[in-house]
C-alpha cells in the first residue's frame, strides 16, 4: 500500500483530543479553514476561518466521522446544522489552557484552487457570540517546545509574543 492509500490520521487524533478535552472537564475548540464545502454560519467566518466550540454544552447530535464532523450549535440564539469535512480542521485545542494539535490544511484534488477561494463578503464577520458554538479568541496561535510562534492558518512565522502579556494559552507543536 502507497503512502497516499493509508487513511488520514487526522479523524483519529481529533477524537481521542476531543475526548481527552471532555475526560479533564475542558472545552474543545475546532479551527476550520472555511471554503464552499464547510457548512457554516459565513456571518461568524473570520480570515477565511472559524472556531467552534465543540463542548457537550454547545452542541447537540455531535457526530466525529472519519470524513466530516456534524451537529447542531446555536449562532446569535439561531440554530445551525454544521457539517465541517474532517480534511479542513486546521486545529484542535482546549479552550482553557490551549493545549491541542494543530493540522496541514488537506487540499482537495478535486476542486480547482480558484473555486476554492471564499468570497469577501463571507469574510465580514463579526466576533463570537457568548454561549455559542463560536469561539470570541479568533484564529489560535501555535508555539512549538522550543518557543518559536507559528500561526494555525498557514502563513509565515511570527516573532515570539512579548514576555509578561496577558498569559493567554497557546498551543504546543508536539513533533
Amino acid at each position: 500500500m502507497k503512502p497516499q492509500e493509508f487513511p488520514s490520521t487526522r479523524p483519529y487524533l481529533i477524537r481521542a483530543l476531543y475526548e481527552w478535552c471532555t475526560d479533564n472537564g475542558f472545552t474543545p475548540y475546532l479551527v476550520v479553514r472555511v471554503n464552499e464545502s464547510v457548512q457554516v454560519p459565513r456571518e461568524y467566518v473570520n480570515n477565511g476561518e472559524i472556531v467552534l466550540n465543540a463542548s457537550y454544552d454547545a452542541t447537540s447530535g455531535l457526530q466525529l466521522g472519519n470524513d466530516f464532523i456534524e451537529f447542531k450549535a446555536r449562532f446569535g440564539g439561531r440554530p445551525h446544522d454544521i457539517m465541517v469535512p474532517v480534511r479542513r480542521v486546521v486545529a484542535i485545542y482546549a479552550r482553557e489552557n490551549g493545549q491541542g494539535m494543530a493540522f496541514p490544511l488537506e487540499e482537495e484534488v478535486s476542486v480547482p484552487p480558484a473555486a476554492a477561494v471564499v468570497s469577501s463578503e463571507d469574510l465580514d464577520a463579526g466576533p463570537g457570540v457568548p454561549g455559542s458554538a463560536v469561539s470570541e479568541r479568533g484564529p489560535v496561535q501555535l508555539q512549538s517546545v522550543d518557543g518559536s510562534v507559528s500561526d494555525a492558518r498557514e502563513e509565515a512565522p511570527r516573532p515570539p509574543p512579548p514576555t509578561g502579556g496577558a498569559g493567554r494559552p497557546s498551543l504546543k507543536r508536539i513533533k
